[in-house]
């Protein structure tokens, strides 16, 4: 049978997993933090914290500022913003996940929880059934902290909340509720960029390890492809990742391999270099230290609107990619992700 290319990066993706698992020790049979440590949340509800924390958050949906759009209506009243939510969080589904980051993942899954709707309005969205329709069901925090909960019994080594800016409130109380019935994985804020700083601070000390996405460099490329005539993303999002920097620092691994705190960077690479792949890395490289862990993705589709722009009507070439990867290597970047530089690979291998 022939090998086509999808069953060939099928194969890397696997073989790479494949090694990362075979480093781990065969004989552990913990699947959660070692017992001496504990997450950032724990401390702030054993000094009676978190609740602070938790009503300090909830205030912020009286006038909603959750996000730099600003909107400022009253959710708790009922009222929609951009993001067209209210005060009680929607959630698509809560599984494990094996599509993230290896030292997210593990051997047991990053538990991701995927909440609707979004404050960016990506028109290249993979997702938009879930960020843009609002498909989901509504719940209360105390269901929302019996998924954190869940999730833990299955063995996840994280509480993975997916696009929070908007509901980062519903969050916070909810890991409070979790913390009070015995949670103890570390808190995974997967964030598309597009933060408040203020917002950012208002989380240290109960995130343990940031994802968020620099999705853009130039800020009328974002307008036009993801914050819906906003030009102010890149500002935004590199002032909350230098927040989330100083708060967690560089990424702590357990002895598995296992991330347990840190600061982790995804960048997209999109067609005729839209996004600033160069720029990405040039800032990290200025800003952050050399070993911040960083993903620079190859994963770009032609999804949901994307047809409607030619410059983004197509998929990547190996060239572009590659460009990005190098200019990370000149850079002296040396935590990049292992998929990232095994795609790396495939795409020198596309060039011969």
């Amino acid at each position: 049978m022939s090998l086509t290319r999808r069953t060939f990066l099928k194969q890397m993706a696997l073989a790479g997993s494949a090694a990362y698992l075979g480093a781990c020790s065969r004989t552990t049979t913990a699947e959660h933090p070692p017992g001496s440590w504990q997450p950032a949340y724990a401390g702030l509800h054993a000094e009676g914290r978190l609740a602070e924390r938790a009503e300090e958050a909830y205030r912020r949906f009286e006038h909603c500022e959750l996000c730099p759009r600003r909107c400022g209506v009253n959710r708790r009243a009922g009222q929609l913003g951009f993001c067209n939510a209210t005060d009680r969080v929607k959630v698509h589904s809560h599984q494990p996940h094996f599509g993230e980051e290896l030292p997210l993942v593990g051997r047991r899954g990053s538990g991701t929880i995927f909440f609707s709707n979004c404050n960016l309005r990506c028109v290249f969205c993979q997702n938009w059934p879930i960020a843009h329709s609002g498909l989901g069901r509504e719940v209360s925090d105390a269901d929302l902290a019996d998924m954190m909960l869940n999730l833990q019994e299955r063995g996840c080594h994280n509480i993975n909340v997916v696009t929070p800016t908007h509901v980062m409130p519903n969050i916070v109380n909810a890991v409070l509720i979790a913390a009070e019935k015995g949670l103890r994985l570390p808190i995974c804020y997967n964030t598309g960029g597009y933060e408040l700083v203020e917002n950012i601070r208002l989380l240290d000390g109960i995130v343990d390890i940031y994802l968020p996405d620099l999705k853009f460099m130039d800020g009328a490329e974002s307008a036009l492809y993801a914050t819906a005539g906003a030009r102010d993303y890149p500002e935004m999002a590199q002032q909350a990742i230098l927040e989330m920097h100083r708060q967690v620092g560089r990424v702590v691994t357990d002895d598995r391999g296992v991330a347990l705190r840190g600061l982790m960077v995804r960048h997209l690479v999109m067609p005729n270099r839209v996004a600033g792949s160069r720029e990405f890395v040039d800032w990290i490289a200025t800003n952050l230290p050399k070993d911040t862990y960083v993903n620079i993705m190859a994963q770009y589709r032609v999804e949901h609107r994307a047809f409607e722009y030619e410059p983004i009507a197509r998929a990547i070439t190996s060239q572009e990619f590659l460009e990005a990867m190098e200019r990370a290597h000149d850079a002296g970047l040396s935590n990049l992700d292992e998929r990232s530089l095994s795609q790396a690979e495939v795409h020198r291998r596309r060039l011969m």
